[in-house]
């Protein structure tokens, strides 16, 4: 996990506010784009593609009403705060985006059967591909600009949106290729363009699938990468006088990351040299990991023989004695 840039919950809220309103935008042309040309050019793929920027557009309004929630303040009954509601934005952009997938495929699949058993599709027209190629370029750009901000915010639900995307894009690309194979090689061909939806919906549940299992997976407090927790045991080692860390659990909530750890130190430390170890320890992983990170540290004296000894006894060895 790098090291994120700070800034106000105020500046990360007006980021994800203006990349999600940009995109939502270019959401409502391109769904009205799509649906004019589909219908003017007699294409089933292009229709199927309009109905994906639809559920874009849906989704950018799900990001708008959950990173306001998420952004809210602990309260008495949140004491963690409400980030999980940015995760549960991802989640449900994840559902939108299988929903609309397997709408997809039953389509074309359907398309697909009836042109084999010589049900003979339209014929797309020529404003079909081009509003394909227009949908393509458009959305890319979209995915680029999107992603690149939920990464600068470290926004999940910004992320997954950028994903979707993409995945609109490559919806697209799948579109044109079945669109112009109907429209140059002629009516014999025209099985392509219910073809080209049904492929393009394989591509689409997938990714829907991979953001629902990440987004879940948060949601029932899933813990961080080994990647993650192997620097959060560097950096609390680096301190000191740190013996050891044990009973390390992490998770993620929205934005922020909690981290509890047991950390071991020597006995014979006054309680306020070892609360300033603890505070040393808690700067450095604030600024590795963001201002915001929960954590919580529970102190152990160093076991001598085993077990916990108290220092004040005479009997007591201090370690390696």
């Amino acid at each position: 996990m790098e090291k994120r840039n700070e800034m106000t919950e105020h500046d990360r809220e007006q980021e994800i506010y203006k990349v999600t309103l940009a995109g939502t935008g270019v959401d409502i042309f391109l769904m009205l784009f799509k649906f004019a040309t589909g219908i003017l050019g007699h294409s089933a793929a292009m229709i199927a593609d309009a109905v994906h920027s639809l559920a874009d557009f849906l989704t950018d309004a799900i990001v708008f009403l959950f990173v306001k929630l998420s952004n809210k303040p602990k309260d008495k009954g949140h004491d963690y705060g409400h980030g999980k509601f940015e995760t549960l934005a991802a989640a449900i952009v994840g559902i939108a985006l299988l929903v609309v997938g397997a709408m997809i495929f039953f389509n074309g699949l359907s398309k697909t059967w009836k042109a084999f058993n010589g049900a003979v599709p339209a014929q797309p027209g020529m404003i079909a591909l081009i509003a394909a190629l227009v949908s393509v370029v458009v959305k890319d750009w979209c995915y680029r600009f999107t992603a690149a901000v939920g990464k600068k915010v470290n926004s999940e639900a910004v992320i997954a949106n950028a994903w979707h995307h993409r995945s609109d894009a490559l919806s697209s690309v799948g579109t044109a290729l079945g669109i112009g194979g109907a429209v140059i090689l002629g009516p014999h061909w025209t099985v392509l363009d219910p073809l080209a939806a049904l492929i393009v919906s394989v591509f689409i549940i997938v990714a829907a699938w991979k953001l629902i299992r990440k987004s879940v997976g948060e949601l029932l407090d899933a813990s961080l990468p080994d990647s993650v927790e192997n620097k959060i045991v560097d950096i609390a080692e680096s301190e000191p006088g740190v013996s050891g860390i044990h009973n390390l659990r992490t998770r993620r909530i929205g934005d922020q990351i909690e981290i509890e750890m047991h950390l071991r130190l020597p006995g014979q430390l006054s309680l306020y040299e070892a609360h300033q170890h603890s505070i040393h320890i808690e700067n450095k992983l604030r600024k590795h990991f963001g201002s915001g990170t929960m954590i919580t540290i529970h102190l152990e004296p160093v076991k001598i023989n085993g077990r916990y000894e108290d220092p004040n006894l005479p009997t007591f060895l201090p370690p390696n004695h």
